[in-house]
């Protein structure tokens, strides 16, 4: 709930964590309450990308770096129609931006958005208790008076949880459209929505492929009725064991041999129609600056990325499926948690993590000319 439209850097506002735990600092953004899971991002940059990513809905994103805000606010980079996140906790936010592309201060953008904040917080020691304790509920409360702690623990208390939370269908688009190729169209792709990213489209359309965004409760016949030589599973927030819809509209994609491409949510749906569950990481993978193994060719790339939850599938052996063998293609190097997928028999793979590089980096822009590799295949 916003009860102010306007922040000042001398209102108090507190974070407060459901095992009791209580930051103190002052208001960064609009004044109010808001709610959900605090998790930490470990980017250096891509606030921007970040706060607009629609993966973040329902989470207080913590940022490990001490100064934001340095670049302000674009209208260049926004990767979807608006701010996503619930709040938004910084250590040292910059007085002053400075960037070529910037049209106005990213506390200046929190306020219009009606997004609450904190500043002043020890991002430090916030971050290692989350490691410790794992991601949790929290909320941010911003106010020239603010109740006891004990009635702001209650609140956040009785949120819901994030496991068994079905969120994608709120973020998703509601109306198909189409992204063109750029120059000569040689595909078409028809996207599901569970939460996508800007950039992604427009990388695949950078490679000839026109992309149909379909809703994310878009039936077999409304995908195939574009006539799709490929077939893209978004990604997007919540718990993937509550997408009962999508991982039946991948099945069916899977029954066709069609080629298909899942990033992060799109992973996890794979993972849960090729027989495998998910599970809720401690405290999950959230930044620019990740190490993963490619192990279909060794190649260890730095990647963005941004889950909590996981595919539960064997590293050591090939698997059998209702859709032929599948094996995991990738893995995180910082704990061995399965980031990709791949079946042996078929068109069909998935990653964990956001190859469309925004904010970057690009070691994995490759994938998309994998992707536009299994289309000419299946064609030929």
């Amino acid at each position: 709930m916003i009860t102010s439209t306007r922040g000042a850097a001398k209102t108090p506002a507190v974070l407060v964590l459901e095992d009791g735990r209580v930051f103190r600092g002052r208001a960064y953004g609009a004044v109010g309450e808001t709610f959900g899971e605090a998790v930490f991002s470990t980017g250096m940059t891509g606030y921007q990308e970040t706060l607009t990513d629609p993966s973040y809905a329902h989470q207080i994103v913590v940022a490990t770096a001490p100064q934001i805000g340095n670049t302000g606010w674009n209208d260049e980079d926004d990767e979807s129609a608006r701010i996503w996140v619930s709040g938004y906790v910084v250590r040292d936010p910059a007085r002053i931006p400075s960037n070529w592309r910037s049209r106005r201060s990213l506390d200046d953008e929190l306020v219009a958005q009606g997004v609450v904040g904190i500043s002043g917080v020890d991002t430090r020691a916030l971050t290692r208790h989350l490691r410790e304790r794992g991601s949790m509920r929290s909320g941010i409360f911003a106010g020239e008076t603010l109740p006891a702690d004990a009635e702001l623990i209650a609140k956040v208390q009785a949120q819901p949880q994030m496991k068994g939370a079905s969120l994608y269908e709120e973020v998703a688009t509601k109306e198909t459209y189409v992204v063109p190729a750029v120059g000569e169209k040689k595909f078409t792709v028809a996207a599901v929505d569970l939460g996508i990213k800007g950039m992604t489209p427009h990388r695949m359309a950078e490679r000839g492929i026109e992309v149909h965004v379909l809703p994310a409760t878009a039936t077999e016949e409304e995908l195939f009725a574009v006539a799709p030589d490929g077939v893209f599973f978004s990604n997007g927030p919540g718990d993937p064991a509550t997408a009962e819809g999508p991982v039946a509209l991948m099945r069916a994609v899977l029954a066709r041999r069609t080629p298909l491409f899942g990033i992060c949510f799109g992973n996890q749906i794979l993972g849960r129609a090729l027989g495998f569950g998910t599970y809720k990481l401690k405290y999950g993978h959230r930044g620019i600056n990740q190490p993963v193994q490619d192990r279909t060719t060794g190649k260890v790339e730095v990647t963005a990325h941004n889950h909590g939850f996981a595919v539960d599938a064997p590293l050591d052996k090939v698997s059998e499926t209702p859709f032929g063998r599948a094996e995991v293609s990738h893995v995180c190097l910082n704990d061995q948690v399965v980031e990709g997928l791949q079946l042996l028999d078929q068109p069909a793979f998935s990653v964990q993590y956001h190859p469309e590089a925004a904010a970057g980096p690009h070691d994995a822009a490759y994938l998309f000319d994998r992707f536009v590799t299994l289309m000419e295949g299946q064609r030929a």
